[in-house]
């Protein structure tokens, strides 16, 4: 029997099954687990979560003669009450980067706590909590469709130490973007977004000091690291009952469409949509991305680069969506305007796709730094357009990430 009961009835000896409410308003990324700690209980009593099911099947039962919310007999009872309570709490109205940006801070931080004992728990052995992850990813879709470059633009400004965890991240909210361009359907995804989420979880498997190696592999080190799609396969296999979109993902997410990737060598239409997308949004993050032994390159530039190697890398069709998804000029993109002055890119406009948003912040012409001021390209009347790229290293600005995200440092 399942119960619905108030977070104050709760008592150690009892099995959480499902929060209710929203995945950001309680301090656990999983549930399904029989409450041991004090700390615990107490820990859920100070969340803004009010009301939570227990399975009495698998710990202790509420007292004889005690109320509760409400009781049900299955778990898809439980699943169907939850969505629809998700249903009627979600905000996905549109809205702009900026006023996005301080909610997906917020889904970033506790996306990585959440990704971070996700692999933690793999590398023990124990089972990978699908249930958990699928609230994540509902937060991170709903965070793009309010507003498609705030979250993927900040989970770019990753440490190098929190890399591994924050790349499954923003390749998730990166699926979740190229699968609506796509336009697949909401279950399809759902599925990209946690396929995105969970790629990488072979890593889990590999050995730290190959994994966290500040310096470039060595041949032997690049062949344990090239193992991880089918230990991440392996890994959701022994989980039983992983979606097979998820399952695919993990294992060919480095197939390239010329046949040179890894690990199976497959070429064309036998690699899956869902492992084409796959392969675009992880070199996308990872070539953007600080890391250990190089500098994360422009997001624009980086977009370039990627179209040099499509025709062997990448499916064509899934990379011209992948690009309309960010923008030509991604947000935190450096440009030069046809005024000569420079900016960075804020915000993609619904016009085109060459007249974003930019700050404009230093002057060519003088020299020098100029009071920030946004420019709307999209704007009627506005005369100024988008010349060329600019390299970041080459101009030496330290703060392009503050500038664009509005928050100093990584959020």
């Amino acid at each position: 029997m399942l119960k619905k009961i108030t977070v104050d009835q709760l008592v150690i000896g009892m099995h959480l099954k499902e929060f209710c409410g929203s995945w950001m308003d309680h301090p656990f990324w999983r549930t399904g687990f029989v409450i041991t700690d004090p700390k615990d209980l107490a820990t859920i009593r100070a969340s803004a979560i009010r009301e939570v099911w227990i399975d009495c099947s698998k710990g202790l039962d509420v007292p004889p003669g005690e109320s509760v919310v409400s009781e049900v007999e299955t778990e898809e009872a439980v699943d169907a009450e939850l969505q629809e309570e998700v249903a009627v709490h979600r905000d996905i109205a549109p809205v702009s980067a900026q006023q996005e940006l301080a909610r997906a801070a917020k889904i970033c931080n506790q996306s990585r706590a959440a990704v971070l004992s996700m692999f933690e728990e793999a590398r023990m052995g124990k089972t990978v909590d699908s249930g958990g992850a699928k609230q994540l990813v509902q937060e991170i879709a709903d965070s793009v469709s309010r507003n498609p470059g705030a979250l993927i633009s900040l989970a770019r400004l990753k440490t190098a130490d929190d890399y591994t965890y924050m790349h499954s991240v923003a390749v998730c909210a990166m699926m979740v973007a190229l699968a609506k361009q796509l336009g697949l359907n909401e279950e399809e995804t759902r599925s990209a977004g946690l396929a995105g989420l969970m790629h990488d979880l072979g890593k889990a498997a590999m050995p730290m000091s190959v994994l966290n190696k500040p310096g470039k592999l060595t041949e032997a080190e690049f062949s344990i690291i090239k193992t991880h799609p089918e230990e991440g396969y392996r890994l959701l296999q022994n989980s039983g009952g992983a979606d097979p979109v998820v399952m695919d993902v993990c294992l060919h997410h480095h197939e390239k469409m010329d046949g040179s990737g890894y690990p199976h060598g497959l070429k064309g239409d036998e690699i899956s949509l869902f492992a084409k997308m796959g392969a675009v949004c992880d070199v996308y993050d990872a070539i953007t991305s600080n890391r250990p032994y190089k500098a994360g390159w422009d997001p624009a530039e980086s977009l370039r680069k990627m179209a040099e190697w499509a025709s062997g890398h990448f499916d064509g069709k899934v990379f011209q969506a992948f690009v309309k998804s960010l923008g030509i000029y991604p947000i935190g993109s450096l440009v030069r305007l046809s005024s000569g002055r420079l900016g960075v890119v804020v915000e993609q406009t619904a016009k085109s796709l060459t007249t974003p948003c930019v700050k404009v912040f230093y002057s060519t012409k003088s020299q020098m730094r100029i009071l920030p001021e946004v420019v709307d390209l999209s704007r009627p009347g506005t005369t100024e357009k988008i010349v060329s790229r600019e390299e970041p290293a080459k101009w030496k600005f330290t703060d392009l990430d503050e500038l664009w995200s509005g928050t100093p440092g990584n959020y």
